[in-house]
């Protein structure tokens, strides 16, 4: 399963660096787009979502001012669903991804791994 990282980061006190490695743990294929350059989990950290396409799941480390430079990205990918981690609450966006038909909700995406819900 595809899983686009938006606020991916290389620190390893960051919760998306653990979801990072946790994921790729699981068996799952990371897409990390963050604002520094660098590696996480074995991928090269992408500083833009040009030309990314086939994704399963976002999961946002993002705070909800800086999702706004993705909203249409998001729109337009349309993947299956979306996380809000604790931090990204968006109720506008996450309304306008349900209307679009994608599952999108608020969640942890460390919490969900734990306890095989993702």
């Amino acid at each position: 399963m595809r899983t686009l990282i938006l606020g991916a980061s290389n620190n390893p006190a960051r919760y998306s660096f653990m979801a990072a490695h946790r994921l790729v743990n699981a068996g799952h294929e990371i897409i990390p787009v963050g604002i520094k350059k660098g590696e996480v989990a074995g991928s090269e950290i992408r500083s833009t979502v040009e030309g990314i396409s086939d994704i399963h799941t976002v999961t946002l480390y993002l705070s909800q001012r800086n999702q706004a430079p993705y909203e249409d990205f998001l729109l337009q990918l349309k993947p299956e669903r979306v996380i809000f981690n604790p931090g990204t609450e968006n109720p506008e966006l996450m309304e306008k991804l349900i209307k679009e038909g994608v599952d999108a909700f608020e969640a942890c995406n460390l919490v969900m791994l734990g306890t095989g819900q993702f």
